[in-house]
């Protein structure tokens, strides 16, 4: 069981990293340093979207209109990091 937790805190700390590279990736294509007609940075946005949108978009919907600036992403990782640390307090002590 402990090692089950131990995979759960690995992936939610997989996918915080991706929710980062996300954001990066949406930044760099917002000012032009990438093209999304570059075949790799295609694919790779293409991946990062399809993963990170559905845990984005109930976000996005429930925070109010900031004028154009998104920060569903930090949301998003301060509820990842609230789930690790109650995993890591709460769950692990019962296991061991």
């Amino acid at each position: 069981m402990l090692a089950l937790l131990e995979v759960l805190m690995l992936a939610i700390g997989l996918y915080q990293w991706m929710v980062i590279f996300q954001a990066i990736l949406s930044w760099l294509v917002a000012f032009n340093v990438v093209n999304t007609r570059n075949d790799f940075v295609n694919m790779v946005g293409t991946f990062l979207y399809r993963i990170t949108e559905p845990a984005l978009r109930p976000i996005r919907q429930i925070m109010p209109d900031l004028g154009g600036v998104d920060i569903s992403p930090l949301v998003l990782i301060l509820i990842l990091i609230f789930l690790q640390r109650f995993i890591a307090t709460s769950l692990v002590p019962l296991v061991v």
